[in-house]
């Protein structure tokens, strides 16, 4: 008797995870409700794509494992390897960090060429089917076992249904139709906006170029400001800035111009668009809360699984968003390859964001104006650690490392409890922060600094 999985939605997280039950079913149906694109595009379901994106090593790994060869496509398709933190010049709260070669990496693309590349590749397993144009409106089954959904042309029977449908999912509105309970929601809104514009680079800079960013800052009393150059495929630079709630970038040329150069916490991107070509309008994106569905709280039907922005879906500044659902759509075929139940594979899935939680609502919940919650004593006790830990890192090697690979999602966030880091961190800085971004003389020169 052949078995069938349903997957709801087609984008990054549920390409992944159809990656991942096509080894364990006969057939993999994807659903998704727009238009997909014939090749690297925007579609209308992913506003965030035209904004930056890192793919980090921890997720991009585990990506390459569920689709072989995505890594060695991507960048033959111009995507940039760089790696981390050697090539990466990043501003924290302590100041801009140093840059020395590490093992990890991070993938310099656009978001709708990894989409594109590990749609194409899935597609060509013969046990998935894309429908793209096909909403789903509601599931079927009851309390105990889900066993379908109901598609456009009506009911699409399955022995297993996984939503990752996005920050839009309905999922929990319907397994409450269906008796199984109601789900809660976590919502941690620092209220920050986005505004983005893509720059043909330099033609000297156009590769082996670093990612440059910016943390924002929620210790002043004002809105907290960031932003990030990221080099992508084309020999383009995407640029992208933020402000919470108060600070918004504004979505008008002049307007976003002034803001890169003035409103940051340093005028280098500024610096660097005033020798790149625009090639584009601006974007902007205000769908940012963090928003956790705790399907942990809750005994879900057997045949559900959520992963991916569906679970958790943070703040797309931490850039951690696609190596969560890609480390989910693993531990969903681990899972049920060892004969484990959806239940089982939901718990796991849940699991997985916790650190990644912790780190994106633990720094936006100190914003001024954020809702959904107020700082407790614990959020104020983290800071002070992490705060601490980013000025030892500084001066510290094994600080450093354990940073960059927690960050990363290469190492658990208990890494940064092992007893030498600790140490460390109780030992405090050698030497003060860096004032000015660590670009090398021959990279100014490049990006006509």
């Amino acid at each position: 008797m052949s078995t069938r999985a349903v997957v709801i939605g087609g984008g990054l997280a549920g390409m992944l995870a159809a990656a991942a039950l096509s080894s364990c079913f006969d057939e993999v149906v994807v659903l998704e409700r727009d238009v997909l694109p014939a090749g690297a595009e925007l579609r209308r379901g992913v506003p965030q794509a035209k904004h930056a994106h890192l793919l980090l090593s921890g997720g991009a790994r585990v990506i390459d494992a569920l689709v072989p060869g995505f890594l060695a496509r991507v960048y033959a398709e111009g995507a940039h390897e760089l790696n981390a933190p050697g090539d990466l010049v990043a501003m924290t709260t302590a100041g801009w960090m140093p840059r020395r070669s590490g093992t990890q990496f991070l993938v310099g693309a656009s978001r709708p060429l990894i989409d594109w590349v590990a749609r194409d590749l899935v597609t060509r397993d013969p046990r998935v089917h894309v429908r793209d144009e096909s909403p789903v409106t509601e599931l079927i089954g009851d309390a105990k076992r889900v066993r379908g959904v109901h598609g456009p042309d009506g009911v699409i029977e399955a022995d297993l249904v996984v939503d990752a449908a996005g920050r839009g999912t309905r999922a929990p509105k319907w397994l409450a139709e269906l008796g199984a309970g109601d789900v809660r929601t976590e919502v941690i809104d620092s209220g920050v906006a986005y505004a983005t514009r893509i720059f043909q680079a330099p033609a000297a800079a156009r590769r082996d170029f670093p990612v440059i960013t910016m943390q924002a800052d929620s210790r002043g009393e004002g809105p907290g400001r960031g932003g990030a150059v990221q080099p992508i495929e084309g020999g383009r630079w995407i640029v992208t800035v933020s402000g919470t709630r108060g600070g918004e970038p504004p979505t008008t040329v002049d307007g976003y111009t002034d803001f890169v150069r003035s409103g940051p916490r340093h005028p280098i991107l500024g610096e660097l668009i005033e020798h790149a070509e625009p090639l584009t309008e601006v974007c902007a994106s205000r769908s940012t809360a963090n928003q956790r569905h705790r399907y942990d709280e809750v005994e879900l039907p057997e045949g559900f699984v959520a992963l991916g922005d569906s679970v958790a879906a943070f703040n797309p500044v931490y850039g951690h968003g696609m190596s969560v659902a890609a480390h989910g759509a693993h531990v969903l075929r681990s899972v049920l390859a060892a004969g484990g139940s959806t239940r089982q594979a939901q718990r796991s899935i849940c699991g997985i964001g916790v650190g990644a939680w912790e780190m994106a609502a633990g720094q936006d919940v100190h914003f001024p104006g954020v809702r959904g919650a107020s700082p407790t004593r614990r959020d104020l006790a983290r800071r002070a650690f992490v705060d601490r830990m980013n000025r030892t890192a500084v001066s510290r090697k094994r600080v450093y490392d354990a940073m960059v690979g927690a960050f990363m999602l290469a190492k658990p966030m208990s890494s940064l409890m092992a007893p030498g880091v600790l140490l460390d961190v109780l030992r405090g800085p050698i030497d003060p922060p860096l004032t000015e971004p660590p670009l090398t003389a021959d990279e100014r020169r490049r990006a006509g600094l």
